[in-house]
């Protein structure tokens, strides 16, 4: 009514709606309700969480952060605040395989058989490579992924998917930590079956570990930490150099992966919010 009381007089437009004049006046000059009220609050926390989130997180995320923050607030009202705001979470698309297996190379047992479940720390690591288009060419990204924490503990880049460059994310993680033991679980591509590779898992006490070849579903763990880098990442920018991706990924990384973004598996806390509280049980 108020939208188109310049065009018809508010007598004509309540006997129209058959409402009274008076009780249409009446709800103009009333103070907002405390519903409402409690609405607008929630409404201006979620839309900071949410760019907080680098615009990332949908109603489960956000509902996981307002209850650490002390709000009682149910997934339904966070959702149905976020569709009011127009905002959502990002969806997942499919990756492409980037796996070329070298048919005459030793491959080691799978030791896993799609359990990715570990006890600890340094127990479990699954490992990957993927590529990131730059308007000069490929950036090719290998990471390897605790699974007990959900924690990028090694990563490398570089203009080519070769055996130094898993061979780079590998030491990386050593360095964290000595992990004498710990299962490195991979798929059958080639840089994961070279002979300078599976050497240095021998000198650090890695047992190696690979799926069936172009089965996606015996590297599940690490396939799904490539569809949310896709996801909440590179399909929301565009990179002209491969320097400019590399720095994108880090900060994603190391600003907001393992620091502070909620994961489902992890009872919604963050990677280094889950290692903080294994450490004190």
């Amino acid at each position: 009514m108020k939208a188109r009381q310049g065009c018809y007089a508010i007598a004509c437009l309540c006997r129209v709606l058959g409402v009274s004049s008076s009780g249409y006046y009446a709800w103009r000059q009333r103070s907002p309700s405390r519903r409402a009220r409690e609405n607008e609050r929630l409404s201006r926390q979620i839309a900071g969480i949410h760019a907080a989130s680098r615009g990332t997180y949908g109603a489960p995320r956000v509902q996981a952060e307002l209850l650490a923050a002390g709000e009682s607030v149910s997934r339904q009202r966070v959702a149905r605040l976020l569709r009011a705001l127009g905002l959502q979470g990002v969806t997942r698309r499919r990756r492409l395989c980037t796996t070329r297996a070298d048919r005459e190379a030793e491959v080691a047992p799978d030791r896993v058989r799609r359990r990715f479940e570990a006890s600890g720390p340094h127990r479990l690591w699954v490992a990957d490579i993927t590529y990131v288009p730059t308007r000069e060419g490929f950036l090719y990204l290998a990471t390897v992924l605790d699974v007990f924490r959900r924690k990028v503990v090694g990563w490398a880049m570089g203009a080519r998917q070769t055996a130094a460059l898993v061979r780079s994310a590998l030491d990386m993680a050593l360095q964290a930590r000595a992990a004498r033991g710990v299962i490195f679980h991979a798929d059958r591509g080639s840089q994961y079956t070279a002979l300078a590779f599976t050497r240095r898992c021998e000198q650090a006490g890695v047992r190696q570990s690979m799926g069936a070849r172009g089965n996606c579903f015996d590297n599940a763990m690490a396939e799904s930490f490539f569809a949310t880098l896709e996801c909440e990442l590179l399909q929301r920018s565009s990179c002209a150099t491969r320097e400019q991706a590399a720095c994108e990924i880090f900060r994603f990384l190391e600003g907001f992966y393992n620091r502070r973004r909620r994961h489902s598996a992890l009872g919604y806390l963050s990677p280094a919010d889950f290692e903080r509280r294994a450490a004190r049980n």
